[in-house]
């Protein structure tokens, strides 16, 4: 999908201006086309490069601060995760789980770095996270479930009354349309999942953006009646306001996914909720 016009609320990014500065060539076409897919990808390196350089000499005692802290944040997500899914299933999933809360917390504090943005204040963005989410949740149903299973869960498990004779009758004519109608629910349902995950991450990250922009224009314009090329940092706030924000979001965006895979399970997986 094509990038969407440089939005008037939002601070300006090294690839914007870049487009700005080759007008209409071929390569400024496709900067303005793949723009956030290109700030996707550089969060994806931040996070290769920084696993690559924590793998470094790495021991079963750790020496280095950088593995002393991804070791800490890898605990942390794998009791994080845990906590939903269960210990046996929770190391199952967390690098799925993991994965996408680091990914989606880079992306979200792109956009806090001068010349940097935001990839999550995309719709398409957003919409791409939640389909994997979805495809991972549908998938994970098929293989745990089998494919009979995963049609009896998404028609609400129904099952033939016990009742014997004419009453029998009358039941099993009545629950047919009530477990067809579920199924169609459940149907719905799966599908409005990844629409609440997308839009929920880019409303927000959407509206801290505009604030911080917001504000980094007021700052400007408090010393401008003086023609002085600075402004006042009033932004300073509203970046911690945005790192708290952010880093919720992509907790938020994680848990909704574990939660949504828990669904997917096998009822004995999932009695400890």
């Amino acid at each position: 999908m094509s990038g969407a016009e440089q939005s008037s609320q939002e601070l300006a990014n090294f690839i914007g201006i870049a487009v700005k500065g080759l007008g209409h060539s071929n390569l400024g076409a496709f900067l303005h086309r793949w723009e956030n897919v290109i700030f996707s990808l550089l969060a994806a390196v931040f996070l290769i490069v920084i696993a690559c350089l924590a793998g470094r000499g790495r021991g079963l005692i750790p020496e280095r601060r950088l593995q002393n802290a991804l070791e800490l944040l890898v605990e942390s997500m794998s009791n994080f995760v845990a906590g939903v899914l269960g210990e046996k299933e929770g190391r199952h999933y967390l690098p799925y789980i993991g994965t996408l809360f680091l990914y989606i917390l880079i992306m979200n504090f792109m956009g806090m770095v001068p010349g940097m943005k935001s990839p999550t204040s995309s719709l398409n963005t957003t919409v791409a996270l939640a389909f994997c989410t979805f495809i991972y949740v549908q998938y994970t149903g098929m293989r745990r479930l089998g494919i009979v299973g995963y049609l009896d869960h998404m028609a609400g498990n129904p099952r033939v009354p016990e009742e014997k004779g004419v009453f029998k009758i009358f039941l099993i004519l009545l629950f047919i349309p009530i477990h067809i109608l579920l199924f169609i629910i459940h149907i719905i349902g799966e599908f409005v999942k990844p629409v609440s995950l997308s839009l929920r991450l880019f409303g927000n990250i959407t509206g801290e953006d505009a604030l911080l922009y917001v504000f980094v224009v007021l700052g400007l314009s408090m010393f401008s009646a003086w023609k002085i090329p600075v402004g006042f940092p009033l932004q300073i706030p509203i970046m911690f306001l945005s790192l708290i924000g952010g880093a919720v979001q992509a907790m938020v965006f994680s848990l909704l996914s574990a939660v949504y895979i828990s669904m997917m399970l096998p009822h004995e997986s999932a009695e400890h909720h």
